[in-house]
């Protein structure tokens, strides 16, 4: 099993060596060139410091003096191989280091656009910490055999050169050369054969202590109020722990093969040292060939190595390539189609459900095959709002999801102006339709950034429009540096409520045609919330039209200001009209905002040291507020 292990893990590693050279052919070339070019020039170096010792510094010896044109030959000779080998050098570590840069990017972008172009049924599947691994630490370990790749190549030339020369000088000494160079690649099999599971378990904690430490930090507020700061940090200690015991794994193997692939070449040159001087005596070789010979596999000490740093990295880069490519050959993609709606239309959408079925995969859903929505239908006419209201777990967020296109039905249709969304390209449903979601989230940027996002056609008019659609101007305006006040990350230095509202006029800066708003404006004070919602329902931007709204509403004053409420229980719509019609004929609907109108009321009235709340037990006890 090992061996096959082995033969695996080096044909896969080939594999993704080949593929980077065919991604990156002009640049491998001249990568290779140089090494070439150093190999050769490695073995010249040798014959020509053979030449010198026994043609310059022998008969300089035995006479006592040295001719200057002789010693200036001798000198220009080697500076000459020397400088050719600074080129080849040059040539060789420039292109390695720009493929693997290169490469490095390429696949960091296309992890990126993939994780992007994936729907967020795949995202729910894969912790944050796995995903930023894969476009990180996995791409460097696919592609880190490539620095050392060309010098490897060049290396086989140069070995192939030199055992021919070999043989040109002595059959008995080249025996020497086949003995070792053999040797050297049966050893670096080993290790590799050795380092594969410990490089791909390496490689796979490298992703867990990553996606734990990024659910501690993510979760600071949890860990901190909950006072679980060291158990997460015992947590992460654990995993962290089980990393440094795989990396020392690694270290010592490699502290083990490193100084026999050292001690090799040397035990080679000591070989050759010994079978020359027998050779010499016997009159068979020169005191030239025999310094070229020994200087050969001196310098060759060094290049050899080269081989062995590929084969040993070529487990991880397995393990890396495996960990990318589950990125880039991952299924589910939602395709768009090409048909347009005009973004200048001077009326709202008409958003449409037609028989809508939806449901998560069985990975996906606390329950196997739980259906989220079934059947559901209804319309929000252009120009009109429509307020979804339901109990937890009704469907209302997954309703917004797939107005917008997040998710796609099992059954059914969705359409915007008579077009099943699925058949608009991106651009157009971008430009239609925008959603405020029930979690804010905002870029460590300023304020002007997070609201243009750096589109077209959006000026400082606009954001101040759109603020003043969303009640934010007056609290921007009183910021250190108003538009280019940098907000921090998630927006740290500003509140719920304001956070809630700026992403709000994030998307009105679009000046959508449909706006979906998944109970966007939760944590706005009630008297703000009703003021946001009324501006809603007027005109917009310069488009002379109001968008069309869908809203997730909880409170009463956002659901009166609905034309029609869709009433929701289990996946299902139950009840449709205005909110005063539901009020008196549906009694679930009446129950629930009643309920939240409340709750809201309960939050709102100042408490005293007299109050008590009943517990679920039955019991009683003093609220301090």
């Amino acid at each position: 099993m090992a061996s096959g292990t082995s033969r695996d893990v080096l044909g896969r590693g080939l594999w993704v060596l080949g593929r980077a050279i065919r991604e990156q052919p002009r640049i491998f070339t001249v990568a290779v060139t140089g090494s070439v070019l150093f190999g050769l020039m490695v073995i010249a170096s040798a014959f020509v410091v053979g030449r010198v010792v026994g043609d310059v510094v022998v008969p300089a010896i035995a006479r006592g003096s040295v001719g200057a044109g002789v010693l200036a030959l001798a000198a220009a000779s080697l500076f000459g191989i020397s400088l050719l080998r600074v080129v080849g050098i040059f040539g060789r570590r420039l292109g390695a280091g720009y493929m693997q840069f290169r490469l490095q990017a390429a696949y960091r972008r296309r992890v990126t656009r993939r994780y992007l172009d994936l729907p967020l049924s795949w995202h729910h599947r894969n912790a944050t910490g796995t995903l930023l691994s894969n476009a990180n630490s996995d791409v460097e370990a696919a592609w880190y055999p490539i620095a050392p790749l060309p010098f490897a190549v060049g290396t086989l030339v140069m070995l192939v050169g030199a055992i021919v020369s070999l043989f040109l000088t002595d059959w008995a000494l080249a025996l020497v050369g086949l003995a070792v160079f053999p040797a050297l690649f049966a050893l670096n099999v080993v290790y590799s054969r050795r380092m594969a599971p410990r490089q791909a378990r390496a490689q796979r904690l490298r992703a867990e202590v990553s996606g734990i430490a990024h659910e501690s930090f993510d979760g600071a507020l949890v860990v901190k109020t909950m006072g679980r700061e060291a158990q997460e940090t015992a947590r992460f200690a654990s995993r962290a722990g089980e990393l440094r015991d795989a990396l020392i794994s690694v270290g010592r193997l490699r502290g083990i093969f490193d100084p026999m692939l050292e001690t090799l070449p040397s035990l080679g040159t000591l070989a050759v040292l010994v079978v020359g001087a027998v050779r010499l005596r016997q009159g068979a070789i020169s005191v030239a060939e025999l310094v070229s010979v020994a200087f050969l596999f001196t310098v060759l000490a060094f290049p050899v190595r080269a081989i062995g740093w590929v084969l040993a990295e070529l487990p991880r880069s397995v393990a890396g390539w495996d960990r990318v490519r589950r990125v880039l050959d991952a299924t589910g993609e939602m395709p768009y189609g090409d048909s347009v709606l005009d973004p200048a239309a001077p009326t709202p959408a008409t958003l449409a459900f037609h028989d809508v079925h939806f449901g998560y995969e069985p990975a996906e859903a606390h329950r196997p095959g739980a259906e989220v929505l079934g059947a559901v239908s209804f319309t929000v006419p252009a120009g009109k709002t429509v307020a979804l209201v339901g109990p937890t777990g009704a469907g209302k967020s997954t309703i917004a999801s797939l107005a917008v296109r997040l998710v796609d039905p099992r059954a059914g249709t969705v359409t915007l102006d008579g077009v099943d969304v699925r058949d608009l390209t991106a651009a157009s449903l971008a430009s239609t339709i925008a959603l405020v979601a029930q979690v804010p989230f905002v870029f460590d940027d300023t304020v002007r950034a997070n609201i243009t996002l750096d589109r077209p056609g959006i000026g400082d008019d606009e954001v101040w429009a759109a603020l003043r659609l969303a009640e934010a101007d007056g609290f921007v305006a009183a910021l250190p540096d108003g538009l280019d006040t940098m907000v921090g990350e998630r927006g740290t230095s500003l509140s719920g409520g304001q956070r809630q509202r700026l992403t709000l006029a994030r998307a009105l800066a679009g000046r959508p045609r449909l706006l979906v708003l998944d109970d966007a404006t939760s944590a706005v004070d009630p008297r703000v919330e009703a003021a946001i919602l009324a501006g809603l329902r007027a005109p917009t931007g310069g488009s002379g039209a109001a968008a069309s709204i869908l809203v997730v509403a909880y409170r009463r004053a956002t659901i009166a200001l609905a034309d029609e409420v869709i009433y929701l229980e289990q996946g299902r719509v139950l009840a449709r009209g205005t909110h005063l019609e539901l009020l008196a004929t549906v009694p679930g609907y009446a129950d629930l905002v009643t309920a939240y109108e409340q709750a809201e009321h309960d939050r709102e009235q100042p408490r005293t040291y007299d109050e008590v709340t009943p517990l679920t037990s039955g019991l009683e006890i003093e609220v301090d507020r």
